[in-house]
C-alpha cells in the first residue's frame, strides 16, 4: 500500500474494460462482471474518482484502432490518472508497441497500473521489469494461439476438409462431404448461369438476361437454421462468385486470395479479400474433389474471359466488348512498343474512327508509336475472316435454327421448376392449416394468409407459363425465314452486311476466330500479323490513308475547281455556283461561303482579291459586253459561235474572256455588224447616240 500516495488518490482512477470480439461481448458476460467490479476494487483502494473506460468492446487489442485505449494515453499524458485498474497486462494491449507505450507515459508522470493481484509503479526498476515480462508473455500467447488455429486449419484444408461455408447449389451431408444441392430446380438455375456466360460471354450481359426474362436463382438466407434457399433476381455480385468459385468445377480450394499486412496512422493493417491469386499460387488445390457443375478445363476458360472482359485494368488485356462502329477494338496491339491500342471517335455523331497507341509517353515507347483510321483495316480484316468461315456457313445457319429454338426453352425449363416448387409449398400450407384447431383463430388465420399468399403465386406462375407456351407454340421460324437463312449461311458475306446483324454480334464472331493482331505502320501501308485461335497466323498489308484523307474528304476535283474560281471571284459567289453545279461537300451538305474558306484554308487557296482579274487582263461577259457596246445575249451568241474566244470552268462559272482577244479585228467586226443590225426606234424624237 506503501506505493499509493496521497497525490495518486487526488487523481482520477481509470477502469479500462476491453473485449476482443462482438461475440464475446454478447455472450461472455462474467468477463464483462469482472471487469466492471474493479470500480469497486479501486474504491477500496483509496480513490473517490473512477472512471470507466469501454470504448474498446468488442475490439482486439493485437493492434488494430482502439479508441478507448488512445482516450486513456491522452488522459495520462494530461496528467489526470492516479491508476490505470484492468483485469491483467492483456486487456491493455496485446502488442509491444501500446504496452511500452503505456509503461513510458505512466513512468513519466508517475501513473501505477493495478491489476487483480498487484500494484505496480511503472518507476520502479523491479515493477518495470516485471510489467515488461507480462506484457511479452501476452504477445506470446497471443501468438501462440493464433498459429495454432492457423496450423489447424490449414491441415484440415489439406485434407480437403475444412468448409468456412458452402457454396449454394451444394449441401454438406453428416459424413462432412459436399455434394450437390438434391433440389433440381437449384442445379438446373446453377446450370443456366454457366450455359448464358457461355453464349453471352460477360458476366454483365448475363446478368441483363436474367433480369430482363426474370429469372430467379437461389441465395442462402443466413442465419435461419439448416441453410434454408431464398430465390430472388440476380445481382452482379452473385453471378460474379458462382463463375469465379472453382467449388463449381468440382474443385477444392483454399488460400484464394492474399492477406496485405500495412501500416497506416503508426498503426498495423490487415487488409484481406483484395488480392487475387492466381491458381497456381493457391495453398490447397485439389481436382475432382466432388461432383461439379462444369469442368476445370471449362472454369479456366471462364476467368480467362472475365479476366479479358477487365477495361482498362492491364495494358495487355482485349477489355470487353463495347459500343461503337470500330470492328477490332483490344485485339490490336503495338509492333513498336507492344501496348495495346486504343479506339478514339469523332466527327460529328462519332462516325470517324482512329486506332492509336498511347505507348508514345512510357518507357516501353521506341521512337513515335501508331494511330491510322480504322475502316480500311476493319474492311480488310472482316473480309479476311469472312474467307476462313465460309466452309462453315451452312453449319452456322443451323445452328442459329437450334439456337432460336433454345432462347424460350430455357426460361421454360425455370418456370416449370418454379411451379413445382410453388405447388410443393401451397400444399405444404395447406397441410399446416388443416392441422391447426380451428378455435385457435390467431393462428388459423395467418396460416390461412399464408396459404392464400402461396396459391396467388402458384396462379401467376401458371398464367405465365401459358402465355410463354402460347409464344412456343406459334412457328418460330417460316419456311421463307428458313430459306432465308440457309441463303445467307451459303453466302456468308451478304449475312454480314445484313443490316439486322449487329455491330457487337460481328465484333463477337471476330474475337472467337482472333487472339490478337499485330500492326505496325511501313511507309504508306499497315502491316498486320493476325494471330488465330489455334497458334496459326497469317501476314497482310493494308493501304493506309494518307493525312487528311477520309471518307468525309472533299472530292479532289472539287477541290481543283474551287482553287481556280478563287482567282476569279469571292467565296460567297463559288459557293453559289458549286450549288448550281450539283456540287456538294464531304458530308453531303450544300455549300456556303463558311464551307469555301474552311475549304481554302484546308488546301492553302488564298482569297479572290478585288481587282485580281483585272490586273490578269480578263474580263467576264457582262464588262465584255459594255467595252463592245452590245447586250450580254449578243456577246454569248459571238462566243457561242467561236468568233469570241472566252472560257467557263463549269456550268453556272462565268465566261472569262482575255482584253487581248477584244483587240482582234474580226471581234470588232462582228461587234459592230450586230450593232447594225439593231431596229432603229419608231420614236422621231429619239436619236441613236454615237460614241
Amino acid at each position: 500500500m506503501s506505493k499509493i500516495t496521497a497525490d495518486h488518490l487526488s487523481l482520477s482512477a481509470f477502469v479500462y474494460v476491453r473485449q476482443s470480439t462482438a461475440y464475446q461481448v454478447a455472450n461472455n458476460l462474467e468477463s464483462q462482471r469482472r471487469q466492471y467490479s474493479l470500480v469497486e476494487r479501486a474504491r477500496q483502494l483509496g480513490w473517490e474518482t473512477v472512471e470507466i473506460v469501454d470504448d474498446d468492446l468488442g475490439r482486439s487489442g493485437g493492434g488494430t484502432a482502439r479508441p478507448g485505449f488512445e482516450k486513456l494515453l491522452a488522459a495520462i499524458c494530461e496528467g489526470r490518472v492516479g491508476a490505470v485498474v484492468s483485469l491483467e497486462a492483456s486487456r491493455l494491449a496485446r502488442n509491444g508497441r501500446d504496452w511500452h507505450t503505456l509503461l513510458e507515459f505512466c513512468g513519466l508522470v508517475g501513473t501505477l497500473i493495478v491489476d487483480e493481484e498487484a500494484i505496480y509503479d511503472p518507476r520502479s526498476p523491479n515493477d518495470r521489469l516485471l510489467l515488461g515480462m507480462k506484457g511479452t508473455m501476452s504477445e506470446m500467447e497471443l501468438s501462440v494461439f493464433r498459429q495454432r488455429s492457423v496450423e489447424a486449419m490449414r491441415q484440415k484444408a489439406r485434407r480437403g476438409d475444412l468448409y468456412l461455408t458452402v457454396a449454394v447449389g451444394y449441401v454438406k451431408t453428416d459424413d462432412a462431404r459436399v455434394e450437390k444441392d438434391p433440389d433440381r430446380r437449384v442445379q438446373e438455375s446453377i446450370l443456366l448461369v454457366f450455359r448464358k456466360f457461355a453464349e453471352l460471354q460477360t458476366v454483365r450481359q448475363v446478368l441483363i438476361w436474367f433480369r430482363q426474362e426474370n429469372v430467379l436463382v437461389p441465395s442462402v438466407i443466413q442465419g435461419r437454421g439448416k441453410r434454408p434457399i431464398e430465390w430472388k433476381a440476380p445481382v452482379y455480385h452473385t453471378l460474379h462468385h458462382i463463375l469465379t468459385n472453382p467449388v463449381y468445377a468440382g474443385s477444392y480450394a483454399y488460400g484464394r486470395r492474399a492477406t496485405r499486412v500495412m501500416i497506416k496512422d503508426g498503426r498495423k493493417r490487415v487488409t484481406r479479400d483484395t488480392l487475387r491469386r492466381n491458381s497456381k499460387d493457391w495453398e490447397v488445390l485439389i481436382h475432382d474433389h466432388h461432383e461439379g457443375y462444369i469442368s476445370w478445363a471449362e472454369f479456366e476458360r471462364n476467368q480467362h474471359l472475365i479476366a479479358e472482359n477487365a477495361n482498362g485494368k492491364s495494358y495487355m488485356g482485349r477489355g470487353s466488348i463495347r459500343r461503337g462502329e470500330a470492328l477490332l477494338p483490344g485485339l490490336f496491339r503495338c509492333g513498336r512498343c507492344g501496348r495495346r491500342l486504343h479506339i478514339q471517335y469523332s466527327g460529328k455523331g462519332g462516325n470517324t474512327q482512329r486506332y492509336v497507341c498511347r505507348g508514345t509517353f512510357g518507357d516501353m515507347a521506341v521512337g513515335n508509336c501508331i494511330g491510322f483510321g480504322g475502316m480500311r483495316v476493319d474492311r480488310a480484316v472482316a473480309q479476311e475472316v469472312l474467307e476462313r468461315l465460309q466452309p462453315l456457313g451452312i453449319e452456322a445457319a443451323l445452328r442459329a435454327m437450334e439456337a432460336h429454338t433454345q432462347r424460350h426453352s430455357d426460361k421454360h425449363q425455370q418456370l416449370e421448376n418454379s411451379i413445382k416448387q410453388a405447388q410443393y409449398e401451397a400444399a405444404r400450407a395447406r397441410r399446416q392449416y388443416d392441422a391447426v384447431d380451428p378455435d385457435n383463430r390467431l393462428v388459423a388465420g395467418e396460416l390461412e394468409r399464408r396459404w392464400n399468399e402461396k396459391l396467388i403465386q402458384l396462379r401467376d406462375l401458371e398464367i405465365e407459363l401459358d402465355t410463354l407456351s402460347t409464344d412456343r407454340d406459334m412457328p418460330a421460324l417460316s419456311a421463307d425465314d428458313r430459306a432465308r437463312l440457309m441463303k445467307l449461311g451459303s453466302d456468308l458475306g451478304q449475312a454480314w452486311d445484313s443490316p439486322s446483324v449487329s455491330t457487337e454480334t460481328r465484333k463477337k464472331i471476330i474475337r472467337l476466330l482472333i487472339t490478337e493482331i499485330i500492326v505496325d505502320i511501313v511507309d504508306d501501308t499497315l502491316a498486320i500479323i493476325i494471330h488465330w485461335q489455334g497458334g496459326d497466323h497469317t501476314r497482310m498489308t493494308v493501304r493506309k490513308n494518307k493525312i487528311g484523307q477520309t471518307r468525309w474528304a472533299v472530292k479532289a476535283d472539287v477541290v481543283d475547281l474551287v482553287r481556280a474560281l478563287a482567282r476569279q471571284l469571292p467565296d460567297l459567289s463559288i459557293a453559289a455556283i458549286l450549288n448550281r453545279s450539283g456540287k456538294r461537300t464531304g458530308h453531303g451538305a450544300s455549300w456556303t461561303r463558311s464551307h469555301v474558306c474552311s475549304l481554302r484554308n484546308i488546301h492553302g487557296i488564298s482569297v479572290y482579291r478585288e481587282g485580281e482579274r483585272a490586273e490578269r487582263g480578263e474580263r467576264t461577259l457582262d464588262e465584255v459586253a459594255d467595252i463592245l457596246k452590245v447586250s450580254r445575249a449578243t456577246a454569248y451568241r459571238m462566243v457561242s459561235s467561236g468568233v469570241l474566244p472566252a472560257r467557263q470552268l463549269c456550268t453556272g462559272a462565268p465566261w472569262i474572256v482575255r482584253i487581248s482577244d477584244l483587240q482582234h479585228d474580226a471581234v470588232r467586226r462582228e461587234a459592230d455588224a450586230r450593232r447594225s443590225r439593231r431596229p432603229r426606234s419608231q420614236d422621231l424624237v429619239q436619236n441613236p447616240l454615237l460614241l
